[in-house]
């Protein structure tokens, strides 16, 4: 199994109202994914981080292995999402280990 982590900080160029919006669709879209890519087991987004926290934005993803992993990144249906997430985002850090 492999898991894929990614935050993003939204820009602070849209106001607060915008963003929730914003990391609502996120999550909407990514989770929407479940059950469409093969090889990805799970996927959780959370759009409500603590104010401690350092992004706006968590994807949590669980893949049967690596070759999964690059496949769902160029899905056309990934791609879909992912275009919108660039368009709203300034920062973007991403983690994968085998587990």
């Amino acid at each position: 199994m492999v898991k894929h982590f990614v935050i993003w900080k939204l820009k602070d160029a849209f106001t607060v109202d915008q963003n929730i919006d914003h990391a609502r669709k996120i999550k909407r879209s990514l989770e929407g994914l479940k059950g469409q890519i093969d090889g990805l087991v799970d996927i959780k987004v959370q759009d409500e981080l603590l104010s401690s926290s350092s992004g706006t934005v968590l994807l949590d993803t669980t893949f049967v292995d690596e070759a999964a992993l690059k496949a769902y990144q160029t899905n056309p249906k990934h791609l879909e999402v992912a275009f919108f997430v660039r368009s709203v985002a300034q920062e973007r850090l991403s983690a994968d280990y085998e587990c």
